[in-house]
């Protein structure tokens, strides 16, 4: 049986966040447009035409931009005009972006001229879904845009449809997007009239970026519950704790709180079938708050990555364009929808939840560290008494790694979106910083999936050592079985910590521990698994 090919067709429904991942992170797909999509861009266009053509004066359409908004351009020097908007926006600088969070940026923008608010010719979106289906990598600098419209990442994408710029070949080398063009089989386009404005003139890097790191943090969301389980396990065994009362169906209920109920039901599921479950005499009738209050840090940080997903979604199927074309008057507007602050101040408060998350684990860590130390003690003796070397499969200082990612994410929760200074002539006043407030977001991200990593492995090895005299819980017994095969390999500190991320990242895939009986509408894993086949959104 031939296997179902895998493919997007665009239309004129939303696409979920979820789905422009996957299909930006596989170039195995293949993007189309609709016949609903492709209409509703003619009936676009044809607007665009009939205002340029009628002689009104419209921003970007026969005007100058920015602080030269009022100065007209000439009949004959509008289509000249298309390509240097593209030369004087393609100006980034910075590290490029790679094939995944390119990919994503070309298919925000695609999207984006499926709403019908960009007046772009239908074959102009055709050509941007060819880039995507025939794997074209425009080199798109990082940075360079203050989040009013990510001009320069997406002029990079302009300038090689236009066969200027740079792309990277199969082999990941730097060519003339003319010759990456070629090597597809493709003619650089033309820009007609008014086009290179909404080419350029989009959030798509914020958006297309940012739907990729949201992926990352539902995931984190799991992988910080896991870490959490994990240590109350590790804590019972060593330390009289894993009181589990504070993640009880009767707290939960007794404060509405969609994230914290699912962050505490995730706790319970990976602990199901284990010796915690039973109500043990001996157990402290507080753990620390690090322990007890969990599910409200992790609650907390689960909304915001719900809210970060609301307004991924608005830009990603809203119109965003300046000037905006509204079929429904038949006219062109001019407008600030290109301003993502929603998506901004999202970025902005989920740094401050990661480092709140982090500030947990580090202090779960440090009360793992005791026992840890009195298991080197007791190795170290043993070693002493055969004369030999102790061997841990688990470094020391762990928890001193753990202590300086948590001062780095800290530091990176300050804000960034009040930064920008004001631009073009004092017109351009206010800006985001999207861009800014995403790439700090993605670095605390890294940090705090190396701090939760050093928390599984570290209560990974105290359980192991402690045996299996009390049975684990379901899924907290498979991520220490993923755990112990990584600390049996002895891989340096780094290499160690990388090999638990990856390998965290399986068992959270698999353990699934957002879904069960308790899900609601919010849980974090809306719309990711979803069909490889042909679907229309």
């Amino acid at each position: 049986m031939a296997p179902v090919p895998k493919e997007l067709v665009i239309g004129t429904a939303a696409v979920p966040p979820e789905r422009l991942a996957h299909v930006a992170s596989d170039p195995a797909f293949h993007v189309k447009l609709n016949h609903d999509a492709l209409t509703l861009m003619g009936r676009s266009r044809e607007i665009v035409e009939e205002t340029a053509a009628s002689g009104q004066r419209v921003y970007g359409l026969n005007t100058l931009l920015g602080s030269g908004r009022d100065t007209g351009v000439e009949e004959e020097s509008v289509l000249s005009y298309q390509v240097q908007v593209v030369r004087y926006h393609n100006s980034g600088v910075g590290p490029y972006l790679d094939l995944a969070a390119a990919r994503a940026v070309i298919l925000t923008r695609l999207i984006g001229f499926s709403r019908g608010g960009s007046g772009v010719r239908p074959e102009t979106a055709g050509f941007y879904a060819e880039l995507l289906n025939r794997g074209v990598h425009p080199a798109i600098p990082s940075e360079g845009s203050v989040g009013s419209s990510d001009l320069t990442q997406l002029a990079a994408v302009a300038a090689v449809a236009i066969g200027e710029g740079e792309a990277f070949d199969a082999e990941g080398t730097l060519v003339p997007g003319a010759k990456a063009l070629a090597d597809a089989g493709l003619q650089p386009l033309t820009l007609a009239a008014g086009e290179a404005l909404p080419l350029v003139s989009a959030n798509s890097y914020s958006v297309g970026a940012g739907v990729l790191a949201l992926v990352r943090l539902q995931q984190l969301a799991r992988l910080a519950d896991v870490g959490l389980a994990l240590s109350l396990e590790t804590i019972a065994r060593y330390d009289g704790g894993g009181n589990l009362s504070p993640f009880s169906p009767a707290i939960q209920a007794a404060k509405a709180v969609d994230g914290q109920r699912e962050s505490a039901a995730a706790v319970r599921r990976l602990l199901s079938g284990g010796w915690l479950e039973d109500v043990r005499p001996e157990v402290s009738v507080q753990d620390a708050l690090s322990f007890r209050a969990a599910p409200q840090t992790h609650g907390a940080f689960r909304a915001l990555v719900a809210q970060l997903r609301s307004a991924l979604e608005v830009e990603l199927n809203g119109r965003g364009d300046n000037p905006l074309v509204d079929l429904e008057s038949g006219q062109m507007v001019s407008g600030g929808n290109f301003q993502p602050m929603q998506l901004a101040l999202s970025f902005e408060g989920l740094r401050l939840a990661l480092a709140h998350v982090g500030i947990s684990s580090e202090r779960r860590i440090a009360k793992l560290y005791p026992p840890q130390r009195a298991i080197r003690a007791k190795h170290l003796a043993a070693a002493a008494a055969g004369s030999g070397l102790a061997q841990e499969e688990l470094p020391g200082l762990l928890w001193y790694s753990a202590a300086g990612l948590l001062a780095e994410l800290k530091f990176l929760a300050a804000p960034a979106t009040l930064g920008a200074p004001t631009l073009s002539a004092d017109v351009e006043d206010h800006s985001t910083l999207a861009p800014l407030a995403l790439q700090q977001l993605e670095k605390s991200l890294a940090a705090l999936e190396k701090l939760l990593a050093i928390e599984a492995l570290t209560a990974s090895y105290l359980l192991l050592e402690a045996g299996a005299a009390q049975p684990l819980g379901k899924g907290t017994a498979a991520v220490v079985g993923r755990m112990a095969d990584v600390l049996a390999e002895r891989p340096s500190a780094p290499e160690l910590v990388e090999r638990a991320r990856r390998a965290l990242r399986e068992a959270v895939a698999e353990v699934r521990v957002g879904q069960g009986d308790e899900r609601t509408s919010s849980d974090l894993d809306t719309g990711v698994a979803l069909a490889d086949g042909g679907e229309s959104w």
